[in-house]
């Protein structure tokens, strides 16, 4: 069982800055391919970024891909994410989320994650 609590979500205007944090709580989060996805209101929820359990591995959307950067610490437990350069359209509810290393061959699908934080909101204002 592991247990996520993000934080750092706010309002940012446009072109600015915001870093997400997500700790982790549980046996072996070392273990776990760690991912961050977002949803508006209406939409599915959407692949964000994500790591593999070394950190050796990254993986973005376009959407984001040399604006945000996803990084982890295994010895805190911990998974960030650093925004830049937001956009009014990166507007949403980001969610963290732990998926087992043999589902890391999916790690874009939601399905592939076992564990979910309860979301930070990110609003950013042109």
């Amino acid at each position: 069982q592991v247990q996520l609590v993000e934080s750092g979500g706010g309002l940012v205007q446009a072109g600015g800055s915001l870093r997400l944090s997500c700790a982790a709580s549980g046996r072996s989060f070392s273990s776990y391919g760690m991912g961050w996805f977002r949803q508006v209101p209406g939409k599915e929820r959407q692949f964000v970024a994500a790591i593999s359990w070394s950190g050796g591995s990254t993986y973005y959307a376009d959407s984001v891909k040399g604006r945000f950067t996803i990084a982890r610490d295994n010895a805190r437990n911990t998974v960030s994410l650093q925004m830049n350069s937001l956009k009014s359209e990166d507007t949403a509810v980001y969610y963290c989320a732990a998926a087992r290393a043999q589902s890391m061959p999916r790690i874009g699908d939601l399905r592939a994650y076992d564990y979910w934080g309860q979301g930070t909101q990110v609003t950013v204002s042109s």
